[in-house]
C-alpha cells in the first residue's frame, strides 16, 4: 500500500480531501477564505435552498432522523413512496424506484438484470458505476468509441448475443457532452437490445424543462431504463431508476442493492421531495443554468480557451498532472476552487480543469473566472 501512494504521489495522482466549513453553495469556506464554487455538482444551487433546508426539518420533527434498516424488512415511510411518484411524473415514465445513491442504481440495476448469458455494450467513456454493474453482473461487456453509434452498431453485428444491453451516460461525467440519443434508442429498437441511460448530470441540467437527455432531443420516448441521482442538481443524496412497472417490480425483488441496503432517512427523501417540487414549478433556474453555461463559454473563448459545452460541465484540457495540478491551487490562491481531474479519472496525458457551473453564478462572478483561468494556465504553460 505503501508503495502504492510513493507512487501515485509521485506521479500526481494522489488524492487528498478538501474540508470545507460551510454549506455546499456558490461561495464556500476553506480554512476562513471565502472561495467561488466551481466544481459542484449542485448545478441549481439547491444544497442550501431555504425552503428545502425549513421542509426537511419539519419532516425531521415527524419522521425522526433515520429509517431503521431496509425498505423491504423494516417497512418504509409513505415519504419515499411519494418520492417515487414524482420522480416517475417528473421523467415521464410508468413507474420509480429510489437507491441510496446513484452509483448503487448503476450496479444494483445492471447486476440484477444480466447474467453470463447477457452481452452489454457499453460507452468507453461511461461512469466508474456503469463500469463496475457491468463487471459485477459478470455478463460479456463490449466496448463501443465515445458516441459512435456506427461503432456501436457494428460491433452489435460482429457479437451475436442471446440477451443485450446498451448502457451510456446521458451526459458524460468529465466530458460533458452528450449522447446521440435517437440514434441509440434506434439501434436498440433495430436489435432487440435493451437500452438504459444514466441522466445523473442530465436532469435538472438540460432540455427545455431541465428534465433530461429525452427532452433536450423533443423526445417522447425514453430508453427502457433511465437512471438518475438526486445528489447532483436535485441537491440531496440518493438515486433512482426509471422505467414501466414490471422492470421497477423486478428490482425491487431482485436488486441486492436496494433490498439489503438501510432505506434513505426521512429528512434527505422529504428534500429530494421539496427540490423536485422547486425545480418542475420554477423553471428560472434552469433557464438561467443554461444560460451562464453559453455565456462562460464565450467568456472562455474570448480569452483564449478552446472550451464549449451544452451542459454544466465544461472540461479545459491541460494534458500534464502536474501543470494541471499548478494551475488548480493558482487559482484556488485567486479564491476560485476548480478541481484538478487527474488519471484514472481519465486517460493518463487527458488531465483536466473540470469546470462546474451553477444557475447562482453571476455574469461578474463567470468573467472574472474565465479571465483568471486564462491567466493561470498561460503562466504555467507559456
Amino acid at each position: 500500500m505503501s508503495e502504492t501512494l510513493d507512487y501515485m504521489k509521485e506521479n500526481h495522482i494522489y488524492r487528498t480531501t478538501t474540508e470545507f466549513s460551510s454549506a455546499q453553495s456558490k461561495y464556500v469556506t476553506l480554512n476562513n477564505k471565502k472561495l467561488l464554487m466551481f466544481a459542484s455538482n449542485s448545478y441549481l444551487d439547491l444544497c442550501n435552498n431555504t425552503e428545502i433546508k425549513q421542509f426537511a426539518k419539519g419532516i425531521i420533527d415527524n419522521y425522526g432522523v433515520g429509517s431503521g434498516g431496509s425498505r423491504l424488512t423494516t417497512g418504509s415511510s409513505l415519504l419515499t413512496k411519494q418520492l417515487e411518484d414524482l420522480i416517475a411524473n417528473f421523467k415521464n415514465t410508468e413507474s420509480a424506484i429510489v437507491f441510496n445513491t446513484g452509483y448503487m442504481a448503476n450496479v444494483g440495476t445492471i447486476s440484477a438484470i444480466c447474467d453470463k448469458e447477457w452481452t452489454i455494450f457499453s460507452d468507453e467513456l461511461n461512469h466508474a458505476s456503469i463500469i463496475d454493474g457491468c463487471r459485477l453482473s459478470k455478463a460479456k461487456i463490449i466496448i463501443y468509441k465515445h458516441n459512435d453509434m456506427t461503432d456501436l452498431e457494428n460491433k452489435i453485428l460482429s457479437n451475436p448475443f442471446k440477451k443485450g444491453l446498451i448502457v451510456s451516460d446521458g451526459v458524460f461525467s468529465m466530458d460533458g457532452d452528450i449522447v446521440n440519443l435517437p440514434r441509440l434508442l434506434e439501434i436498440a429498437d433495430k436489435y432487440n437490445i435493451l437500452s438504459m441511460i444514466d441522466d445523473a448530470h442530465a436532469t435538472g441540467v438540460i432540455g427545455i424543462n431541465g428534465r433530461g437527455t429525452s427532452e433536450y432531443y423533443n423526445m417522447t420516448k425514453n430508453a427502457d431504463i433511465t437512471l438518475g441521482t438526486l445528489s447532483k442538481a436535485v441537491g440531496v443524496e440518493g438515486g433512482y431508476v426509471c422505467g414501466n412497472k414490471i422492470l421497477i417490480d423486478y428490482l425491487r425483488n431482485k436488486s441486492r442493492a436496494y433490498i439489503f441496503s438501510t432505506a434513505l432517512s426521512p429528512a434527505s427523501v422529504a428534500a429530494s421531495l421539496k427540490a423536485i417540487e422547486i425545480i418542475s414549478k420554477n423553471l428560472n433556474n434552469v433557464r438561467q443554468l443554461q444560460y451562464n453555461i453559453q455565456f462562460f463559454c464565450k467568456e472562455l473563448q474570448s480569452n483564449g480557451i478552446n472550451a464549449k459545452s451544452e451542459t454544466a460541465i465544461i472540461p479545459i484540457i491541460i494534458g500534464d498532472e502536474q501543470k494541471t495540478l499548478e494551475i488548480s491551487k493558482a487559482l484556488l490562491n485567486d479564491g476560485i476552487y476548480i478541481s484538478a481531474i487527474r488519471y484514472p479519472t481519465v486517460a493518463k496525458g487527458s488531465a483536466r480543469l473540470r469546470v462546474a457551473l451553477m444557475s447562482s453564478h453571476t455574469q461578474e462572478e463567470l468573467k472574472f473566472t474565465a479571465k483568471r483561468i486564462s491567466l493561470r494556465i498561460n503562466e504555467v504553460l507559456v
